[in-house]
Protein backbone atom coordinates (compact mmCIF):
# COMPACT_ATOMS: atom_id res chain seq x y z
CA UNK A 1 0.00 0.00 0.00
CA UNK A 2 1.23 3.14 -0.89
CA UNK A 3 1.84 6.40 2.03
CA UNK A 4 -1.12 8.41 0.33
CA UNK A 5 -3.52 5.34 0.28
CA UNK A 6 -2.43 4.13 3.64
CA UNK A 7 -3.08 7.97 4.34
CA UNK A 8 -6.19 8.23 3.29
CA UNK A 9 -7.16 4.81 4.71
CA UNK A 10 -6.70 6.35 8.31
CA UNK A 11 -8.32 9.28 7.55
CA UNK A 12 -11.23 7.74 6.12
CA UNK A 13 -11.55 5.59 9.57
CA UNK A 14 -10.93 8.40 11.53
CA UNK A 15 -13.64 10.31 10.24
CA UNK A 16 -16.01 7.86 10.84
CA UNK A 17 -14.73 7.91 14.73
CA UNK A 18 -17.29 10.09 17.21
CA UNK A 19 -14.23 11.07 19.36
CA UNK A 20 -13.32 13.40 16.75
CA UNK A 21 -16.68 15.52 16.38
CA UNK A 22 -16.78 18.26 18.72
CA UNK A 23 -20.77 17.92 18.94
CA UNK A 24 -19.97 14.40 20.44
CA UNK A 25 -16.52 15.54 22.60
CA UNK A 26 -19.12 18.26 23.94
CA UNK A 27 -22.03 15.79 24.52
CA UNK A 28 -20.43 13.19 26.02
CA UNK A 29 -18.73 15.03 28.65
CA UNK A 30 -22.03 16.62 30.65
CA UNK A 31 -25.02 14.75 32.11
CA UNK A 32 -23.26 12.26 34.71
CA UNK A 33 -24.70 11.35 37.79
CA UNK A 34 -23.04 9.76 40.14
CA UNK A 35 -22.23 5.57 40.25
CA UNK A 36 -21.38 3.45 43.11
CA UNK A 37 -17.47 2.94 42.52
CA UNK A 38 -17.52 1.06 46.17
CA UNK A 39 -14.90 -2.37 47.02
CA UNK A 40 -17.03 -5.11 48.84
CA UNK A 41 -14.42 -7.22 50.38
CA UNK A 42 -14.82 -10.14 52.01
CA UNK A 43 -14.94 -9.82 56.22
CA UNK A 44 -11.55 -9.90 57.22
CA UNK A 45 -9.66 -9.70 54.22
CA UNK A 46 -7.78 -5.98 54.83
CA UNK A 47 -6.75 -7.77 57.99
CA UNK A 48 -4.69 -10.46 57.17
CA UNK A 49 -3.81 -8.55 54.18
CA UNK A 50 -2.24 -6.25 56.82
CA UNK A 51 -0.43 -8.82 59.04
CA UNK A 52 0.94 -10.60 55.93
CA UNK A 53 2.70 -7.14 55.47
CA UNK A 54 3.71 -6.80 58.95
CA UNK A 55 5.14 -10.67 58.67
CA UNK A 56 7.20 -9.12 55.62
CA UNK A 57 8.50 -6.63 57.40
CA UNK A 58 9.71 -8.40 60.07
CA UNK A 59 11.36 -10.87 57.51
CA UNK A 60 13.04 -8.38 55.40
CA UNK A 61 13.60 -5.56 57.99
CA UNK A 62 14.65 -2.10 56.72
CA UNK A 63 14.32 -2.74 53.23
CA UNK A 64 12.22 -0.92 50.49
CA UNK A 65 10.14 -3.34 48.83
CA UNK A 66 8.08 -3.04 45.69
CA UNK A 67 5.33 -5.60 44.50
CA UNK A 68 2.99 -5.62 41.79
CA UNK A 69 -0.28 -6.60 40.53
CA UNK A 70 0.50 -7.10 36.90
CA UNK A 71 -1.53 -6.54 34.00
CA UNK A 72 -3.68 -9.54 31.59
CA UNK A 73 -1.52 -10.52 28.65
CA UNK A 74 -2.84 -10.23 25.04
CA UNK A 75 -5.09 -13.02 23.79
CA UNK A 76 -5.34 -11.55 20.33
CA UNK A 77 -4.54 -8.98 18.46
CA UNK A 78 -6.73 -6.41 20.58
CA UNK A 79 -8.11 -8.62 23.20
CA UNK A 80 -7.03 -9.87 26.48
CA UNK A 81 -7.19 -12.83 28.64
CA UNK A 82 -9.33 -11.99 32.01
CA UNK A 83 -6.94 -10.34 34.39
CA UNK A 84 -5.61 -12.06 37.23
CA UNK A 85 -3.11 -10.52 39.70
CA UNK A 86 -0.06 -11.45 41.04
CA UNK A 87 -0.67 -13.97 43.87
CA UNK A 88 2.10 -12.12 46.10
CA UNK A 89 0.81 -8.70 45.32
CA UNK A 90 -3.10 -10.35 46.64
CA UNK A 91 -1.35 -11.85 49.78
CA UNK A 92 -0.12 -8.87 50.58
CA UNK A 93 -2.69 -6.22 49.88
CA UNK A 94 -6.44 -8.08 49.13
CA UNK A 95 -6.38 -5.79 45.82
CA UNK A 96 -7.28 -7.05 42.36
CA UNK A 97 -6.51 -3.68 40.45
CA UNK A 98 -4.78 -4.28 37.62
CA UNK A 99 -1.73 -2.19 37.00
CA UNK A 100 -1.90 -1.64 40.96
CA UNK A 101 2.02 -1.43 42.40
CA UNK A 102 2.07 -1.65 46.29
CA UNK A 103 5.40 -0.39 48.11
CA UNK A 104 6.64 -0.76 51.29
CA UNK A 105 9.20 1.92 52.98
CA UNK A 106 12.23 1.37 55.15
CA UNK A 107 10.70 2.92 58.09
CA UNK A 108 6.98 1.47 57.88
CA UNK A 109 5.38 3.61 55.64
CA UNK A 110 2.74 1.95 53.02
CA UNK A 111 1.35 3.20 49.77
CA UNK A 112 -0.06 1.52 47.18
CA UNK A 113 -0.49 3.26 43.50
CA UNK A 114 -3.03 2.43 41.30
CA UNK A 115 -4.80 3.61 38.00
CA UNK A 116 -7.08 6.93 38.80
CA UNK A 117 -10.42 6.68 37.36
CA UNK A 118 -10.83 8.65 34.08
CA UNK A 119 -14.27 10.94 35.07
CA UNK A 120 -16.85 12.32 31.81
CA UNK A 121 -14.65 15.17 31.64
CA UNK A 122 -11.19 13.28 30.22
CA UNK A 123 -10.33 11.66 26.93
CA UNK A 124 -9.71 7.96 28.53
CA UNK A 125 -13.59 7.79 30.00
CA UNK A 126 -14.76 6.98 26.75
CA UNK A 127 -12.29 6.70 24.24
CA UNK A 128 -10.02 3.72 25.79
CA UNK A 129 -11.76 0.52 24.95
CA UNK A 130 -9.59 -1.06 27.41
CA UNK A 131 -9.71 0.75 30.35
CA UNK A 132 -12.17 3.66 30.31
CA UNK A 133 -15.27 3.14 32.37
CA UNK A 134 -18.02 3.73 29.27
CA UNK A 135 -16.63 0.53 27.67
CA UNK A 136 -15.98 -1.70 30.61
CA UNK A 137 -17.93 -0.24 33.46
CA UNK A 138 -17.24 1.85 36.71
CA UNK A 139 -14.24 1.25 38.76
CA UNK A 140 -13.20 1.71 42.04
CA UNK A 141 -11.07 4.88 42.76
CA UNK A 142 -7.84 5.69 44.89
CA UNK A 143 -10.35 6.69 47.73
CA UNK A 144 -12.20 3.77 47.40
CA UNK A 145 -9.30 1.19 47.40
CA UNK A 146 -8.33 3.47 50.46
CA UNK A 147 -11.33 3.49 52.39
CA UNK A 148 -11.37 -0.93 51.72
CA UNK A 149 -8.17 -1.50 52.63
CA UNK A 150 -6.65 0.73 55.31
CA UNK A 151 -3.72 1.95 52.83
CA UNK A 152 -2.66 5.25 51.63
CA UNK A 153 -3.61 5.16 47.61
CA UNK A 154 -1.64 7.51 45.02
CA UNK A 155 -1.64 8.01 41.34
CA UNK A 156 0.51 5.33 39.72
CA UNK A 157 2.23 8.25 38.00
CA UNK A 158 3.52 9.43 41.32
CA UNK A 159 5.51 5.76 41.39
CA UNK A 160 8.50 7.01 40.21
CA UNK A 161 8.83 9.57 43.07
CA UNK A 162 7.60 7.28 45.30
CA UNK A 163 10.71 4.66 44.94
CA UNK A 164 13.17 7.25 43.99
CA UNK A 165 16.58 7.52 46.08
CA UNK A 166 19.32 4.88 46.25
CA UNK A 167 19.59 4.71 50.25
CA UNK A 168 18.23 1.31 50.65
CA UNK A 169 17.45 0.14 47.57
CA UNK A 170 14.29 -1.18 46.64
CA UNK A 171 13.26 -5.29 46.07
CA UNK A 172 10.85 -5.71 43.49
CA UNK A 173 9.09 -8.22 41.56
CA UNK A 174 10.38 -7.77 38.85
CA UNK A 175 8.82 -8.86 35.10
CA UNK A 176 5.35 -7.99 36.57
CA UNK A 177 4.63 -4.08 35.76
CA UNK A 178 6.87 -2.53 32.97
CA UNK A 179 6.60 0.68 34.94
CA UNK A 180 8.03 -0.21 37.93
CA UNK A 181 10.82 -2.05 35.84
CA UNK A 182 12.06 1.18 34.35
CA UNK A 183 12.13 2.86 37.64
CA UNK A 184 13.54 0.14 40.00
CA UNK A 185 16.99 -2.13 39.36
CA UNK A 186 16.59 -5.17 41.13
CA UNK A 187 18.88 -7.39 40.62
CA UNK A 188 18.47 -11.58 40.24
CA UNK A 189 20.04 -12.09 43.69
CA UNK A 190 17.09 -9.97 45.35
CA UNK A 191 14.18 -10.60 42.93
CA UNK A 192 14.92 -14.38 44.00
CA UNK A 193 15.31 -13.32 48.06
CA UNK A 194 11.85 -11.19 47.93
CA UNK A 195 10.19 -14.04 46.09
CA UNK A 196 11.68 -17.02 48.40
CA UNK A 197 10.79 -15.06 51.42
CA UNK A 198 7.32 -14.50 50.49
CA UNK A 199 6.58 -18.24 49.09
CA UNK A 200 8.15 -19.39 52.47
CA UNK A 201 5.74 -17.08 54.71
CA UNK A 202 2.95 -18.25 52.85
CA UNK A 203 3.32 -21.93 53.66
CA UNK A 204 1.83 -21.34 57.05
CA UNK A 205 -1.72 -20.49 56.76
CA UNK A 206 -3.54 -17.99 59.34
CA UNK A 207 -7.54 -18.65 60.34
CA UNK A 208 -8.93 -16.37 57.14
CA UNK A 209 -6.77 -17.92 54.80
CA UNK A 210 -8.13 -21.52 55.95
CA UNK A 211 -11.61 -20.19 55.66
CA UNK A 212 -11.02 -19.24 52.08
CA UNK A 213 -9.58 -22.67 51.37
CA UNK A 214 -12.42 -24.53 52.80
CA UNK A 215 -15.03 -22.37 50.56
CA UNK A 216 -12.97 -23.35 47.63
CA UNK A 217 -12.76 -27.07 48.88
CA UNK A 218 -16.66 -26.73 49.27
CA UNK A 219 -17.07 -24.97 45.70
CA UNK A 220 -15.32 -28.20 43.86
CA UNK A 221 -17.04 -30.24 45.96
CA UNK A 222 -20.46 -29.50 44.27
CA UNK A 223 -18.60 -28.96 41.05
CA UNK A 224 -17.49 -32.85 41.12
CA UNK A 225 -21.46 -33.21 42.29
CA UNK A 226 -22.35 -31.44 38.83
CA UNK A 227 -20.02 -33.57 36.64
CA UNK A 228 -21.20 -37.07 38.01
CA UNK A 229 -25.04 -35.68 37.15
CA UNK A 230 -24.13 -34.42 33.41
CA UNK A 231 -22.61 -37.99 32.39
CA UNK A 232 -25.32 -39.29 30.76
CA UNK A 233 -25.09 -35.67 28.18
CA UNK A 234 -21.21 -36.45 28.07
CA UNK A 235 -21.97 -40.20 26.50
CA UNK A 236 -24.79 -39.04 24.30
CA UNK A 237 -21.83 -36.84 22.27
CA UNK A 238 -20.84 -34.02 24.55
CA UNK A 239 -18.01 -35.67 25.50
CA UNK A 240 -15.08 -34.18 27.94
CA UNK A 241 -15.98 -30.50 27.05
CA UNK A 242 -19.20 -30.34 28.11
CA UNK A 243 -18.00 -32.05 31.40
CA UNK A 244 -15.32 -29.35 31.65
CA UNK A 245 -17.97 -26.89 30.79
CA UNK A 246 -20.36 -27.98 33.71
CA UNK A 247 -17.55 -27.78 36.08
CA UNK A 248 -15.99 -24.61 35.15
CA UNK A 249 -19.62 -23.12 34.68
CA UNK A 250 -19.88 -24.18 38.62
CA UNK A 251 -16.33 -22.58 39.92
CA UNK A 252 -17.38 -18.97 37.91
CA UNK A 253 -20.75 -19.02 39.36
CA UNK A 254 -19.69 -20.07 43.05
CA UNK A 255 -15.96 -18.28 42.71
CA UNK A 256 -13.74 -16.32 40.67
CA UNK A 257 -13.54 -19.36 38.18
CA UNK A 258 -11.44 -22.32 37.77
CA UNK A 259 -7.99 -22.17 40.17
CA UNK A 260 -6.25 -23.93 36.73
CA UNK A 261 -7.39 -25.65 33.57
CA UNK A 262 -9.46 -28.14 34.57
CA UNK A 263 -8.01 -31.84 33.42
CA UNK A 264 -11.27 -33.85 32.10
CA UNK A 265 -9.56 -37.27 30.61
CA UNK A 266 -11.50 -39.77 29.63
CA UNK A 267 -10.68 -43.52 28.80
CA UNK A 268 -6.86 -43.27 26.96
CA UNK A 269 -6.52 -39.82 27.68
CA UNK A 270 -6.54 -40.59 32.03
CA UNK A 271 -2.75 -41.32 31.87
CA UNK A 272 -2.13 -37.99 30.34
CA UNK A 273 -1.00 -36.31 33.72
CA UNK A 274 -1.77 -32.90 32.08
CA UNK A 275 -4.62 -33.32 29.55
CA UNK A 276 -5.94 -30.08 29.61
CA UNK A 277 -7.33 -30.10 25.64
CA UNK A 278 -10.74 -31.58 26.81
CA UNK A 279 -12.12 -32.54 23.27
CA UNK A 280 -11.99 -36.40 23.31
CA UNK A 281 -15.00 -38.26 23.67
CA UNK A 282 -16.43 -40.15 26.90
CA UNK A 283 -17.54 -43.70 26.26
CA UNK A 284 -19.86 -46.63 27.67
CA UNK A 285 -17.00 -48.29 29.92
CA UNK A 286 -14.20 -45.40 30.76
CA UNK A 287 -13.03 -43.99 33.75
CA UNK A 288 -12.53 -40.13 33.96
CA UNK A 289 -10.42 -38.71 35.61
CA UNK A 290 -11.47 -35.10 36.60
CA UNK A 291 -8.68 -32.97 38.34
CA UNK A 292 -9.75 -29.70 38.92
CA UNK A 293 -10.50 -27.18 41.51
CA UNK A 294 -12.82 -23.58 42.10
CA UNK A 295 -10.88 -20.39 42.98
CA UNK A 296 -12.64 -18.51 44.85
CA UNK A 297 -12.93 -14.71 44.80
CA UNK A 298 -10.50 -13.90 47.18
CA UNK A 299 -8.27 -16.09 44.75
CA UNK A 300 -7.80 -19.46 47.23
CA UNK A 301 -8.10 -22.44 45.03
CA UNK A 302 -8.61 -26.48 45.79
CA UNK A 303 -7.07 -28.88 43.86
CA UNK A 304 -9.15 -32.37 43.62
CA UNK A 305 -8.76 -35.25 41.92
CA UNK A 306 -11.14 -38.17 41.32
CA UNK A 307 -11.08 -41.56 38.85
CA UNK A 308 -14.37 -42.82 38.75
CA UNK A 309 -16.17 -44.76 36.10
CA UNK A 310 -18.61 -43.14 33.63
CA UNK A 311 -21.24 -45.83 34.14
CA UNK A 312 -21.20 -46.44 37.42
CA UNK A 313 -18.94 -49.77 37.81
CA UNK A 314 -15.12 -50.48 37.06
CA UNK A 315 -13.63 -52.97 35.13
CA UNK A 316 -11.60 -55.64 36.94
CA UNK A 317 -8.69 -54.26 35.78
CA UNK A 318 -9.64 -50.46 36.24
CA UNK A 319 -10.40 -51.50 39.94
CA UNK A 320 -6.88 -53.70 40.66
CA UNK A 321 -5.42 -50.43 39.43
CA UNK A 322 -7.72 -47.94 41.46
CA UNK A 323 -7.29 -49.84 44.73
CA UNK A 324 -3.41 -49.81 44.65
CA UNK A 325 -3.90 -46.13 44.13
CA UNK A 326 -6.51 -46.00 47.09
CA UNK A 327 -3.94 -48.34 49.31
CA UNK A 328 -1.38 -45.30 48.56
CA UNK A 329 -3.18 -42.59 49.20
CA UNK A 330 -4.29 -43.49 52.57
CA UNK A 331 -1.06 -44.40 53.14
CA UNK A 332 0.52 -40.88 52.26
CA UNK A 333 -2.10 -39.30 54.05
CA UNK A 334 -1.07 -41.14 57.12
CA UNK A 335 2.58 -39.95 57.11
CA UNK A 336 1.15 -36.18 56.48
CA UNK A 337 1.99 -34.94 60.06
CA UNK A 338 3.49 -31.82 62.23
CA UNK A 339 6.84 -32.53 62.62
CA UNK A 340 7.33 -35.16 59.80
CA UNK A 341 9.68 -34.11 57.09
CA UNK A 342 8.06 -32.93 53.72
CA UNK A 343 9.04 -35.75 51.80
CA UNK A 344 7.57 -38.53 54.65
CA UNK A 345 4.10 -38.45 52.62
CA UNK A 346 6.05 -38.97 48.91
CA UNK A 347 7.98 -41.67 50.26
CA UNK A 348 5.21 -43.39 51.88
CA UNK A 349 3.09 -43.20 48.96
CA UNK A 350 5.73 -44.30 46.57
CA UNK A 351 6.37 -47.42 48.74
CA UNK A 352 3.06 -48.78 48.52
CA UNK A 353 3.19 -47.98 44.44
CA UNK A 354 6.54 -49.97 44.02
CA UNK A 355 5.47 -52.77 45.85
CA UNK A 356 2.19 -53.05 44.08
CA UNK A 357 4.11 -52.26 40.56
CA UNK A 358 6.52 -55.40 41.64
CA UNK A 359 3.70 -57.70 42.62
CA UNK A 360 2.30 -56.95 39.35
CA UNK A 361 5.49 -58.24 37.52
CA UNK A 362 5.79 -54.35 35.94
CA UNK A 363 9.51 -54.08 38.12
CA UNK A 364 12.51 -56.21 37.05
CA UNK A 365 14.06 -54.90 40.05
CA UNK A 366 13.65 -54.96 43.79
CA UNK A 367 11.84 -52.26 45.65
CA UNK A 368 14.51 -51.07 47.46
CA UNK A 369 16.87 -50.54 44.17
CA UNK A 370 13.90 -48.91 42.40
CA UNK A 371 13.53 -46.41 45.41
CA UNK A 372 16.52 -45.74 45.59
CA UNK A 373 18.16 -42.57 44.28
CA UNK A 374 20.05 -44.42 41.19
CA UNK A 375 17.28 -46.46 40.31
CA UNK A 376 13.58 -44.95 40.03
CA UNK A 377 12.09 -47.49 38.15
CA UNK A 378 8.69 -46.99 38.69
CA UNK A 379 8.60 -43.30 37.97
CA UNK A 380 7.78 -44.63 34.44
CA UNK A 381 4.40 -44.94 35.64
CA UNK A 382 4.28 -41.77 37.99
CA UNK A 383 6.49 -39.32 36.98
CA UNK A 384 5.23 -36.89 39.06
CA UNK A 385 5.50 -36.01 42.75
CA UNK A 386 2.94 -36.95 45.02
CA UNK A 387 1.30 -33.40 46.26
CA UNK A 388 2.80 -29.77 46.96
CA UNK A 389 0.86 -26.81 48.50
CA UNK A 390 -1.84 -25.27 47.73
CA UNK A 391 -3.41 -21.53 48.93
CA UNK A 392 -3.03 -18.56 46.48
CA UNK A 393 -1.67 -20.69 43.48
CA UNK A 394 -2.48 -24.27 42.64
CA UNK A 395 1.37 -25.26 43.15
CA UNK A 396 1.56 -22.92 45.86
CA UNK A 397 4.98 -21.29 47.64
CA UNK A 398 6.95 -22.36 44.26
CA UNK A 399 9.62 -19.84 45.02
CA UNK A 400 10.45 -21.03 48.56
CA UNK A 401 13.75 -22.91 48.86
CA UNK A 402 15.07 -26.07 48.69
CA UNK A 403 15.40 -26.78 52.39
CA UNK A 404 12.35 -25.18 52.95
CA UNK A 405 10.03 -26.85 50.63
CA UNK A 406 11.39 -30.16 49.48
CA UNK A 407 13.40 -30.95 53.02
CA UNK A 408 11.76 -28.95 55.01
CA UNK A 409 9.47 -29.88 57.63
CA UNK A 410 5.27 -30.49 57.92
CA UNK A 411 4.09 -27.84 60.11
CA UNK A 412 0.29 -27.04 61.26
CA UNK A 413 -1.66 -24.99 59.24
CA UNK A 414 0.11 -25.66 55.98
CA UNK A 415 -1.88 -27.00 53.66
CA UNK A 416 -1.39 -29.44 50.64
CA UNK A 417 -2.96 -31.33 48.50
CA UNK A 418 -2.29 -35.48 48.50
CA UNK A 419 -2.22 -37.15 44.98
CA UNK A 420 -0.52 -40.25 44.07
CA UNK A 421 -1.40 -41.64 40.83
CA UNK A 422 -0.58 -44.78 38.29
CA UNK A 423 -0.48 -43.96 34.84
CA UNK A 424 -0.06 -46.82 31.80
CA UNK A 425 -0.29 -45.27 28.49
CA UNK A 426 -2.42 -47.33 25.71
CA UNK A 427 1.36 -47.45 23.75
CA UNK A 428 3.42 -48.74 26.72
CA UNK A 429 4.04 -52.20 25.70
CA UNK A 430 6.02 -52.90 28.69
CA UNK A 431 2.41 -53.47 30.58
CA UNK A 432 -0.28 -55.95 29.95
CA UNK A 433 -2.75 -54.85 27.24
CA UNK A 434 -5.42 -54.69 29.57
CA UNK A 435 -4.01 -51.94 31.51
CA UNK A 436 -2.71 -49.73 28.66
CA UNK A 437 -5.43 -46.94 28.72
CA UNK A 438 -6.02 -46.65 32.56
CA UNK A 439 -4.83 -43.96 34.21
CA UNK A 440 -5.75 -43.23 38.34
CA UNK A 441 -5.07 -40.36 40.34
CA UNK A 442 -6.25 -39.55 43.88
CA UNK A 443 -6.08 -35.73 45.32
CA UNK A 444 -7.42 -35.10 48.55
CA UNK A 445 -6.88 -31.18 49.67
CA UNK A 446 -5.97 -31.41 53.35
CA UNK A 447 -4.95 -28.81 56.43
CA UNK A 448 -2.23 -29.74 59.11
CA UNK A 449 -3.25 -29.51 62.81
CA UNK A 450 -1.54 -29.94 65.91
CA UNK A 451 -2.16 -33.30 66.69
CA UNK A 452 -2.40 -34.97 62.37
CA UNK A 453 -4.66 -33.25 59.20
CA UNK A 454 -8.43 -32.24 58.85
CA UNK A 455 -9.09 -34.04 55.11
CA UNK A 456 -11.24 -31.23 53.30
CA UNK A 457 -12.28 -33.23 50.38
CA UNK A 458 -13.53 -35.86 52.70
CA UNK A 459 -17.60 -35.54 51.37
CA UNK A 460 -15.96 -37.37 47.79
CA UNK A 461 -15.49 -41.03 48.64
CA UNK A 462 -11.99 -42.46 47.50
CA UNK A 463 -13.02 -46.24 47.37
CA UNK A 464 -13.74 -48.12 44.57
CA UNK A 465 -17.53 -49.19 45.88
CA UNK A 466 -17.53 -45.42 47.25
CA UNK A 467 -17.18 -44.00 43.87
CA UNK A 468 -19.64 -46.41 42.42
CA UNK A 469 -21.81 -45.45 44.39
CA UNK A 470 -21.41 -42.30 44.68
CA UNK A 471 -21.41 -41.98 40.42
CA UNK A 472 -24.89 -44.11 40.79
CA UNK A 473 -26.31 -41.63 43.14
CA UNK A 474 -25.77 -38.43 41.03
CA UNK A 475 -27.25 -40.59 37.25
CA UNK A 476 -30.64 -39.47 36.13
CA UNK A 477 -33.15 -42.03 37.46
Amino acid sequence: MSEINAKRTVAQRDANRPINATGFRNSISKGWGPVDRSVNLPAGLAEAAAAHRAQLRAALPGRRIAVAAGRAPVRSNDTDYLFRPDSDFVWLTGCQAEGAVLVLGSNGEETLYLRETAGPDELDFFANARDGELWIGPVPGLKDWSEALGLPCRPIEDLPAGVRGAVPAVMSTYGVEPLLDAVVSTGPAALYELRRVLSELRRIKDDWELEQIRAAVDASVQGFADVASELPEAIRGGGERWLQGTFDRRARTLGNGPGYSSIVAAGNHAPVLHWVRNDGAVREGDVLLLDAGVEVRTLYTADVTRTFPVTGEYTAAQRQVHDLVHKAQLAALDAVRPGAPYSAFHNAGMQVLAEGLKDWGLLDVSVEEALGPDGQQHRRFIVCGTGHFIGLDVHDCASSSAEAYNAGTIEPRMTLAVEPGLYFHPHDETVPPELRGIGVRIEDNVVVTETGIDILTEALPITTDGLEAWVRSHLPA
